[in-house]
């Protein structure tokens, strides 16, 4: 009994540990410094599973290809409009921090509201393909438990919701 006891004190202690330590700030991580459109593609997908994108076929030799892979969001009238509603999309959701609005061209945060773990998502019209290509990214850990696909998906239907 007495080692169970000291088994659930030492729990508690480390559990409130860690909601201090991301209350503090410690677990957001540090914005990529290679974000944006290169050469018609976003950033190449995490190597641990904890992104997705819609150009993940981009990278066929790429561990988590499979993983990674979702598909783009399709335009609601022209590429302009569609990229308006999925700034209005965006900045409705839990924990959005809109960061950079380029023609064609969004990038938000995420925040968490219990631990501060900070998601990098970005939308970019592709007027090659005429969809909106996606790509959203934990910056810590390697695992989302599928937040970050969740989280794409949301914007789809609302965006599809729509039409």
């Amino acid at each position: 009994m007495f080692v169970v006891k000291w088994l659930v004190i030492a729990v508690a202690l480390i559990a409130l540990a860690a909601l201090l330590v991301g209350q503090l700030g410690m677990l957001q991580g540090h914005a990529p410094d290679d974000l944006g459109v290169r050469d018609g593609r976003l950033k190449p997908p995490s190597k641990t599973p904890n992104s997705v994108t819609s150009q993940a076929a981009l990278y066929p030799d790429h561990p988590m290809r499979r993983y990674a892979d979702i598909a783009p969001l399709p335009l609601v009238g022209d590429g302009p409009a569609t990229m308006g509603r999925i700034r209005t999309i965006a900045e409705g959701m839990p924990g959005a921090r809109i960061v950079k609005i380029e023609p064609g061209y969004l990038y938000a945060q995420f925040t968490t509201r219990l631990m501060k773990y900070v998601d990098d998502t970005e939308f970019w019209f592709d007027p090659v393909a005429n969809v909106v290509q996606v790509r959203s990214a934990s910056r810590v850990g390697s695992g989302d438990f599928g937040v970050n696909r969740e989280r794409i998906e949301s914007v789809r239907s609302q965006l599809l919701a729509a039409r």
